[in-house]
């Protein structure tokens, strides 16, 4: 099946279950007048909303390129979980308010084994669609179901603090357990829409992923063809599921353009075998200069200007640089323009 579809069809779910349970939580509220499972009931509420516009979201990213955007749609998976980020914040706030506002004018509870029994149920249903999403988000690569999933577990790590201060609440009768429950889950949903927030803002900005950079860089460097002089200038940028990867290959000049072509093809298989055949790779082919031949390590090369000197392993510093590398003097790597 397409990503694009699979990742529609989970959320389709996702905006289902969040539906229900929805329901569940306004009744166990309504049952029980608890400020925490108020909580958990006005955080459904941001799952319903965040659901629909992640929905939708992943309906536009799902379309194919045009002439509009020649990069695809994948960035509205970020500016949807963007919205999901600060609507958990909000929800927050809100969930403080009434707190603090029920520490003033405290009210009694009631039937709260009906209301333990309705948010174990559905905090459980939150943990395996959560499971679901963030699993099928992390191979797929999408933001989007990423953010539900992250959104989604935080809400069953909360609900399980929720049912604690309710059977506290039960066994001892101390009302005001359910403020101060509230108000601390509260806190760990708004730190949870932060994060969820500030990996939607690197996406939009095109923040470098560092650890995905190394990684490939890494790869690259333990599989070297003698044809792969240098490397720099890579980059990464996520659009949605699609990584698009460019960089600078540095190539024997003498190589014919189909045999420069072919280097740059068996570059792209490497990558994409190893890490997602939806990565796209833009890669620009350089001549070698005089001054590479002292990393070369090609054998038998006709041309060469001076000997080899020493071979310059591929980290994350130098092959990002927009600067080919070379070596003045042995054992010294420098940058060249």
């Amino acid at each position: 099946m397409d990503k694009s579809r699979e990742n529609l069809r989970i959320q389709k779910w996702i905006v289902s279950v969040a539906v229900i349970l929805l329901l569940v939580k306004t009744v166990a509220y309504f049952l029980t007048k608890s400020v925490a499972v108020l909580t958990d009931a006005l955080e459904s509420i941001v799952n319903v909303i965040a659901g629909f516009v992640g929905l939708y979201s992943l309906y536009v990213a799902a379309k194919p390129r045009d002439d509009d955007h020649p990069y695809g749609h994948g960035k509205a998976e970020f500016l949807s979980s963007a919205i999901e980020g600060v609507l958990i914040l909000i929800a927050g706030i809100f969930i403080i308010y009434e707190a603090v506002r029920d520490f003033i004018e405290p009210h009694p509870l009631r039937q709260l084994d009906a209301g333990i029994l309705l948010v174990a149920l559905s905090g459980a249903i939150n943990f395996i669609f959560g499971q679901i999403s963030l699993q099928k988000g992390k191979k797929n690569n999408s933001a989007a179901l990423k953010a539900s999933g992250r959104h989604l577990l935080s809400d069953t790590y909360s609900t399980i603090g929720i049912i604690i201060g309710l059977v506290l609440i039960f066994f001892t009768g101390k009302v005001w357990i359910d403020g101060a429950v509230a108000i601390a889950f509260a806190l760990i949903v708004m730190y949870a829409g932060y994060g969820v927030l500030r990996v939607s803002i690197a996406g939009i900005m095109d923040e470098a992923d560092k650890k995905l950079l190394a990684e490939i860089i890494e790869f690259l460097n333990n599989n070297r063809r003698e044809n792969w002089i240098d490397l720099h200038n890579l980059r990464v940028i996520k659009y949605g599921s699609v990584l698009h990867i460019d960089c600078h290959l540095t190539v024997p000049w003498y190589l014919s353009v189909a045999q420069a072509h072919s280097e740059v093809d068996a570059l792209t298989l490497l990558i994409k075998n190893k890490f997602d055949n939806s990565i796209e790779l833009f890669v620009h082919t350089d001549p070698c200069l005089d001054f590479s031949c002292s990393i070369c390590t090609k054998e038998n090369c006709n041309v060469r200007k001076s000997p080899f000197i020493k071979k310059v392993g591929w980290d994350l510093k130098n092959v990002s640089t927009d600067r080919k590398h070379s070596i003045t003097t042995p054992g010294t790597v420098r940058i060249a323009n």
